[in-house]
């Protein structure tokens, strides 16, 4: 489970590399692109924690 919103949080990384670069070259699509990416990688992000959240109700190591 960390292994998976360690991947999706690098992932940002990228995106917010794509919207620096589309802002740069003013490419509307791209920045749209790229902001729909980022998107998902805050839901992603989301629904991985509300998973761990919920995985940590039940086990008594996570607390």
């Amino acid at each position: 489970m960390y292994v998976s919103i360690a991947t999706t949080a690098f992932g940002a990384f990228g995106v917010a590399k794509r919207i620096k670069k589309a802002r740069a070259e003013q490419d509307a699509l791209r920045l749209i692109d790229a902001t729909v990416a980022a998107v998902g990688i805050v839901t992603g992000l989301a629904v991985l924690y509300r998973e761990l959240k919920r995985l940590g109700d039940d086990d008594v190591l996570l607390g």
